[in-house]
């Protein structure tokens, strides 16, 4: 039996998006997790923690993020610091379990040598060298955080490409921390690397080979079906190969282990040729699907240097044509790079569209007169006001149109699959009787440092006066002016 208790209607404050509606909690929360409670699910993948002992794996856990916890107070990353730091500290965890488990059945004390390619923020490969393994990790863009780790952390800014550059014939664990288009890759590096060599890989990023991995089974999800595709790998290459779910906060923990070798090491020659036959039966794919592989076939090297100017080139991959490592400057692909003409042309052309329907909202007459909310449309309806280049260059940014009016906050509340036209004076009314909020008031440096938007394009401009708007009712208004 479920049931909800909440504060009284008149003290439940809700913006219908990070504070959900009473109703919502009720006729929709309640539901759903009455129903998620009762339903026997079968997942497609293992249950989580099925190779490890899962005690062990608690207390090390545990020790491990009281150890690590300050990290979070200094990260210097764009990127969210708990989310990312808890995170690997759970992947590192469970290496540990797992070596520390693997050292008993084989007998030995002597701690397993590890090379993180594509290692991102580092914090794994510090975390590991920390605790005593020898290894090092290696991403073609140095991060901030690097700096911060010390001496006693191991890492290398270099472009990777699979080829007999990259062979670690010394290392006995390959990991893979979400290591997109090197996914593929390192089991195959593993297996050319030596014959005892294992790896360890987190599939996130659907790459095959040499591109962007193509659907072939539409009954499974794009997930599974690309699981099984490295699991397919691992196989050929000659691995036992398990798979097991992580305890982190991600959707894709599925990670995939091989530990030993299904053939005999006299039989390496032999193996090698299925390897080379099958990388090359998927090259083939993508030549006879058409997708274009982004092979430079002008170099014999792509220009890459490192924060000292200095030129880290490396060879065009020697394994197979059409692998092209990611670019050093990450491409910011959130819609905030979108020339200002291209975005106001869609803000207002959907803005136009929601003013033009005759529906009203409710929420919005409460507020005391005419002025016109418009209606709301769904998503799917929105992508219907716009030509195929605009669509085009949207679909090349990560959330596509839902990202870029969910951007123009000023303009649109998106909920729920729907997007309308933004009440400024509900908003700050609601804000106004939230006396125990425990949000911060904007700086005032952060007020009126954009134009309003319904002052300039609403037909009945901006519903709040001028000394109550955040933004700038003309340009005499403004002050220290943003982009």
């Amino acid at each position: 039996m479920f049931s909800l208790h909440a504060l009284t209607p008149e003290h439940w404050w809700s913006d219908g998006v990070a504070y959900p509606k009473l109703s919502w909690l009720y006729t929709k929360l309640l539901p759903k997790l009455s129903r998620w409670a009762l339903e026997s699910k079968t997942s497609e993948f293992k249950s989580t923690l099925s190779l490890i002992p899962v005690e062990k794996y608690g207390i090390l856990y545990h020790q491990l993020k009281e150890k690590y916890k300050a990290l979070v107070k200094v990260w210097p990353e764009v990127t969210d610091p708990e989310k990312f730091v808890f995170e690997d500290v759970a992947i590192a965890t469970y290496l540990l379990v797992l070596w520390g488990e693997e050292r008993t059945e084989k007998g030995t004390t002597t701690k397993q040598s590890f090379v993180d390619l594509g290692c991102g923020n580092g914090l794994l490969v510090h975390i590991l060298n920390n605790e005593g393994h020898p290894g090092k990790g290696m991403d073609i863009r140095k991060r901030k955080i690097w700096d911060m780790y010390g001496p006693g952390t191991h890492l290398e800014e270099n472009a990777i490409t699979p080829s007999n550059d990259f062979l670690f014939p010394t290392t006995d664990w390959l990991i893979g921390n979400h290591s997109d288009e090197l996914t593929p890759w390192i089991p195959v590096i593993a297996a050319r690397s030596s014959y005892s060599c294992r790896y360890f890989v987190i599939p996130c990023c659907f790459y095959d080979f040499c591109g962007k991995y193509q659907r072939r089974q539409c009954k499974k999800s794009q997930y599974k079906e690309y699981i099984d595709f490295v699991t397919d790998v691992s196989t050929m290459c000659g691995f036992y190969t398990e798979e097991d779910c992580l305890r982190i906060p991600s959707t894709k923990r599925v990670c995939i282990i091989g530990k030993g070798r299904r053939y005999r090491k006299a039989e390496e020659a032999l193996v090698e040729k299925q390897r080379s036959d099958y990388i090359k039966r998927r090259e083939a794919l993508f030549t006879a699907s058409g997708v274009s592989m982004n092979v430079n076939q002008n170099s014999h090297y792509r220009p890459n240097h490192n924060d000292n100017g200095q030129n880290i080139s490396t060879p065009v991959n020697d394994w197979v044509n059409g692998f092209q490592p990611r670019e050093k400057t990450e491409t910011i692909r959130n819609c905030a790079a979108l020339p200002r003409d291209f975005v106001d042309a869609v803000v207002l052309r959907v803005a136009k569209a929601l003013l033009s329907l005759t529906e009203r909202n409710t929420e919005s007459s409460s507020c005391g007169d005419a002025w016109n909310t418009g209606g709301s449309m769904l998503i799917s309806e929105v992508v219907n006001l716009l030509d195929q280049s605009s669509l085009q260059a949207l679909k090349k940014e990560c959330g596509g149109l839902q990202t870029l009016l969910k951007n123009n906050h000023q303009v649109f509340r998106v909920e729920g699959g729907r997007v309308f036209i933004r009440d400024w004076r509900k908003t700050t009314l609601a804000q106004s009787s939230r006396v125990t909020s425990k949000r911060k008031p904007p700086p005032s440096g952060a007020v009126k440092t954009r134009l309003c938007w319904f002052h300039t394009h609403h037909p009945q401009g901006c519903p709040l006066l001028c000394e109550h708007c955040a933004f700038a009712h003309g340009e005499t208004d403004l002050k220290n002016p943003q982009r």
